[in-house]
């Protein structure tokens, strides 16, 4: 049976039309963005064939290219379009992050810098400055490493920052195991970064941990 076939409030499309994307599972959202699924196979029984091969949403959207192309009703074409997909949205949030006014939603803090560094396969540092209204002056990916650490270097952030005439800096970077507890380094590098911006009255508002969960070190006590 073909999707056109199920009934109305079961069509992906549909639902999401009626309820909102946030009611759909993974592979409904997945066989939206599909379109169609291959011979004998409905889009949604081929995105729940493509989670389980990948293990899960998101390790599809960490995938290389070639990684991605490799699997069944997927290629370049389709590569490129979630590319596109993600761009946008990472776009959109900081359009919606940087329209004037004044950083006061953690939640959006969160959604935003998940956004931008959850995908990567590697540890990607990352600074938001703020001028002296909390408002988003602009986002810098700063530092990029291995899959276990990234070197960060004061000089290079308090350039920057500089720079950018900012007023204060909140700092993010990803954990590509997933694990967002802050580790000893992470600490260490963090209070090393709060002396050096002191010294030039750049304040830290805090440092985010992006995994499975987001870990916030203002909130944690650790700043």
């Amino acid at each position: 049976m073909t999707i056109s076939q199920w009934p109305l409030a079961e069509r992906p499309r549909e639902k999401l039309l009626n309820k909102g994307a946030e009611a759909l599972s993974d592979a409904e959202l997945l066989a939206i963005f599909l379109r169609t699924g291959c011979k004998g196979v409905t889009a949604v029984d081929l995105a729940r064939q493509l989670l389980d091969n990948f293990g899960g949403l998101k390790p599809m959207l960490q995938a290389s290219q070639a990684e991605f192309c490799q699997h069944n009703g997927l290629g370049d074409a389709k590569y490129a379009q979630l590319q596109a997909v993600m761009e946008m949205a990472k776009r959109h949030l900081l359009e919606q992050l940087s329209r004037g006014d004044a950083l006061c939603s953690p939640a959006q803090t969160r959604q935003f810098l998940t956004a931008q560094l959850a995908s990567y396969p590697h540890e990607v540092f990352a600074c938001l400055f703020l001028d002296n209204r909390n408002r988003v002056i602009a986002f810098e990916k700063m530092f990029f490493g291995t899959i276990d650490g990234a070197s960060v270097y004061p000089r290079e952030v308090v350039r920057l920052a500089l720079k950018k005439n900012a007023a204060a800096v909140i700092f993010a970077h990803n954990h590509p195991s997933g694990v967002a507890e802050p580790s000893h380094a992470d600490e260490q590098i963090t209070q090393r970064l709060k002396d050096a911006l002191a010294l030039v009255d750049i304040r830290v508002l805090d440092h985010f941990v992006i995994g499975d969960e987001v870990v916030s070190f203002a909130e944690r006590g650790l700043l």
